[in-house]
């Protein structure tokens, strides 16, 4: 292990999303049946923080419900804190609020403080990150967005590309030191609107595909597509920077660059 892998052994990273369950009914003339499966995206993006020497933590939807943390001192466990492919409603409805009309932390105005505080955010895109499909993300309600470089909207906010669009850096900084300039093709991502105070690093069809902003003690990164297929195909996930491009988003976020 490398100094740089080693110093990394202390930053903590957790992932908050990235899971779903599928239920599909098969029809085959008078008979019919059912099936399911769960399955997660974290796999690339995992990968790559584990190469790095990062203390890696998955949190998927169905658990976050419950487990995401409930208090600032919890938060504060971690470095950085990533958001992808999970709506505000998990953390805006615990169980105890939801079943048992219980008050209970508001985890989207502690994930506001956290930042404010000195932590780190990067949210990632998807189906339910941002404003997402049928408007269902809702980020834009929370205080996360108070926090973010980038405006959510509030309407469905997906970009779909089944051509596949390419993503174009727009500057130099220390996130693309070791990137080749040509960037693999997405499928799709989310539209955003830049805020005035953000740094835009790269665009794609000339909306922000990487924003940088720093908000009190802390730092926030946006990343509009996805981590995993679809909108991030194999061609984004297997490509040679893919892991150095997280590790290097990480390093700014935690303000190791």
């Amino acid at each position: 292990m490398n100094e740089k892998e080693s110093k990394n052994m202390a930053k903590k990273v957790l992932l908050a999303g990235e899971s779903w369950m599928s239920y599909t009914t098969h029809v085959k003339g008078f008979d019919s049946f059912y099936t399911s499966v769960y399955e997660t995206g974290e796999k690339y993006i995992k990968r790559a923080f584990e190469e790095g020497g990062y203390e890696f933590t998955f949190l998927p939807n169905h658990l976050a419900t419950e487990e995401f943390p409930f208090s600032l001192e919890e938060l504060k466990q971690y470095d950085l804190i990533i958001l992808s492919d999970i709506g505000a409603n998990t953390l805006l409805l615990p169980g105890a609020t939801f079943t048992r009309s219980e008050i209970m932390p508001n985890r989207c105005n502690l994930l506001r403080d956290y930042v404010l505080d000195g932590g780190a955010l990067l949210m990632v895109g998807g189906y339910l990150t941002f404003s997402g499909v049928d408007a269902k993300g809702k980020w834009q309600d929370t205080a996360v967005q108070e926090v973010l470089p980038v405006q959510v909207l509030a309407t469905d906010d997906r970009m779909e590309h089944c051509e596949g669009v390419r993503p174009v850096s727009v500057k130099e900084h220390a996130i693309f030191e070791g990137l080749e300039k040509t960037w693999p093709r997405v499928l799709g991502y989310n539209k955003t609107i830049l805020k005035p105070e953000a740094e835009l690093l790269a665009t794609v069809c000339d909306d922000p595909f990487i924003a940088l902003g720093e908000y009190g003690k802390g730092r926030s990164a946006v990343f509009t597509t996805d981590c995993a297929p679809h909108w991030a195909p194999p061609e984004f996930c297997e490509w040679k920077d893919y892991n150095r491009l997280f590790q290097n988003l990480a390093r700014w976020l935690t303000k190791e660059a």
